[in-house]
């Protein structure tokens, strides 16, 4: 992990130290510019961003209590600093090349400058087609492949549980997929049905044309190899550091003043940063050189900081890794390596059992379709509105979901009113780090979700479904109050107990929401985790205990219309729950669950 300025630097900056403030804010400078650029693609907002951040720091690094939590504050700051800069933003300029700066342009930068090649141009050139909360994601995410942030400092900056967090850098990265076999399938010659189905198009990527061209890859006999042959994105992006810059560019950059008001042992009182340009080079172009490094993988992301007491200085220099076209090796731990299993194994394997009742939570990994097709699944979901991400096999029906408030658009809506005919609402509306809804809130949204005229499945709570005066209580309530159309009820139980009982437990759970509301039942993720002890998850044995007992349970209960174990895939942060390694390699617990139903 990157050298930064330690708890040391911190506490004396927190102290008012003006050595030590400008030492902190010139170390964690390349981190900032990191995150915000690649967030903001390179919009000329980008340097302003990052002048808040360092202003938001400051004033409040008096209020920090843990020295040592300093860099994971930080960071939560800045994503929330792009979050603001998003809502503030009219969509219509959303990108508008007119005004952005050419200059700033990560994208630009690391293809023209390094001459990627290969899949590492393919991916630098796939970003501009990712949505805006995907991007904000990715600059986080590629920061933790290099080692320079950990999960929980990503978790802790967007608000996101470690379970949800985990979706979405799978969707995230689905979408990055998505978009690189967007870029191949673009690529001269074209495809002539795609030529023809381009016609309209503005060559500005957006979601939309995203969506198009990937669907048409996916028919097209011709096309479908932009999806064959992809080196993982973490492939693409070892060795990417934190180094100074080259001396040509150090010596064009100016310092970074700070004003403590004087007699006030901190910073936080009239604190002010001013990145000061020098000769014809900005901060600008220092947010696009340390986006040179993200793109890359091998190469390096860059910083210059001059000492106020002595400006002809020339910046120390560290050489930066030559960049390889070849991919690095990828690390993998045991627990992600699918095991080995005989050519015979098809024909001496039990028979997926099918039901369509059975189904899973799935975000993107390789060989999701098969798995669904091999568990004898009847159905699944993503979290999301449609299926473009995870595409799922013949027969095994997705089903929509409006995850949060900011889904429910009249686009949004559209795309889920065009997979099918059922609707789930709002996950986990319960919990601040899900969508973190109110009970108004969502009883206001609600009438948008039944004017698709879908069947509508409630909201999923985290927990207390069956409690009076709860989260779902209240809002089945409000919707009867109202007039307000609920078909089915969702609901979401995760166990602590790994022992026998634990099947009686869920079971009795799942029946008592069912006697409060009288509706049928959708378990829309089950599992047993225990989010706060140790063990944190059963072991084998006490999986394929706990799953074939609940689904025989499940199985039985005619007002249970559907249930899904979270999640489908068993590789990386899933690898302790998961039902399958890749298209045909089940778990303990996949086995048993594809002989359920």
């Amino acid at each position: 992990m990157t050298r930064q300025p330690g708890i040391a630097i911190v506490t004396a900056a927190r102290a008012g130290d003006p050595a030590a403030v400008d030492r902190l804010v010139s170390g964690y400078l390349p981190l900032v510019y990191t995150i915000v650029g690649r967030a903001l693609e390179g919009h000329a907002d980008a340097d302003d961003v990052v002048q808040e951040v360092m202003l938001r720091v400051l004033r409040n690094l008096g209020e920090l209590r843990d020295p040592a939590a300093f860099r994971s504050w930080l960071v939560a700051i800045t994503v929330r600093q792009v979050r603001e800069r998003f809502r503030g933003r009219p969509p219509a300029v959303e990108l508008d090349p007119e005004l952005r700066d050419p200059g700033a342009d990560f994208t630009d930068l690391a293809i023209t400058r390094l001459e990627l090649s290969g899949q590492r141009r393919e991916t630098a050139e796939a970003t501009r087609w990712l949505d805006e909360e995907n991007r904000e994601l990715l600059s986080l995410w590629w920061l933790e492949a290099s080692g320079e942030l950990t999960r929980d400092e990503i978790v802790e900056a967007t608000g996101l549980g470690r379970q949800h967090a985990a979706v979405r850098i799978q969707r995230m990265k689905a979408q990055l997929e998505t978009a690189r076999a967007v870029v191949r399938a673009l690529r001269p010659p074209r495809c002539p049905e795609l030529s023809a189905a381009l016609s309209g198009w503005d060559g500005r990527p957006g979601a939309l044309w995203r969506k198009r061209i990937a669907r048409h890859t996916r028919d097209c006999r011709r096309c479908a190899p932009a999806w064959q042959d992809m080196v993982e994105a973490e492939r693409l992006l070892a060795g990417m550091a934190l180094v100074p810059l080259p001396p040509g560019l150090g010596s064009a950059f100016g310092t970074i003043q700070i004003n403590v008001l004087p007699g006030t042992g901190t910073p936080t009182a009239t604190a002010t940063t001013a990145v000061q340009a020098g000769g014809a080079v900005t901060s600008k172009v220092l947010a696009g050189v340390l986006a040179v490094g993200l793109v890359t993988g091998g190469g390096a992301l860059a910083h210059a900081y001059r000492e106020p007491a002595e400006p002809s200085r020339p910046a120390a220099v560290v050489a930066a890794p030559e960049v390889s076209s070849a991919p690095a090796a990828p690390s993998i731990s045991p627990s992600a390596v699918p095991t080995t299993t005989p050519p015979s194994r098809k024909a001496t394997a039990v028979p997926a059992a099918r039901s369509p009742k059975k189904g899973a939570g799935v975000w993107r990994f390789a060989g999701s379709k098969g798995a669904l097709e091999d568990v004898g699944a009847g159905w699944y979901y993503d979290w999301g509105p449609d299926d473009d991400e995870v595409p799922g096999p013949a027969g095994v029906e997705f089903v929509p979901m409006i995850w949060g408030a900011a889904d429910v658009t009249d686009a949004t809506l559209k795309r889920a009113e065009a997979e099918g005919d059922v609707l789930l609402g709002f996950n986990e509306p319960d919990l601040a780090e899900q969508s973190n809804m109110t009970v108004e809130a969502a009883l206001a949204a609600w009438p948008r979700l039944e004017a698709t005229g879908m069947k509508l499945v409630s909201p999923a709570v985290a927990f207390g479904g069956d409690t009076a005066g709860g989260w779902l209580d209240r809002f089945m309530t409000g919707a009867e109050a109202k007039g307000l159309r609920v078909d089915a009820i969702a609901l979401h139980w995760y166990g602590s107990d790994f022992g026998a009982a634990a099947v009686n437990q869920f079971l009795g759970y799942v029946d008592a929401v069912h006697r409060r509301y009288g509706k049928p039942v959708w378990v829309t993720e089950f599992g047993l985790i225990d989010f706060g002890g140790s063990p944190r998850y059963p072991s084998d044995a006490q999986k394929v205990r706990f799953i074939r007992g609940a689904t025989a349970g499940l199985e039985k209960r005619s007002y249970v219309e559907r249930y899904a174990w979270f999640g489908l895939p068993a590789v990386g942060d899933s690898a302790d729950f998961g039902l399958y390694t890749d298209a045909d390699s089940p778990t303990a617990a996949g086995k048993a669950y594809r002989a359920a139903g």
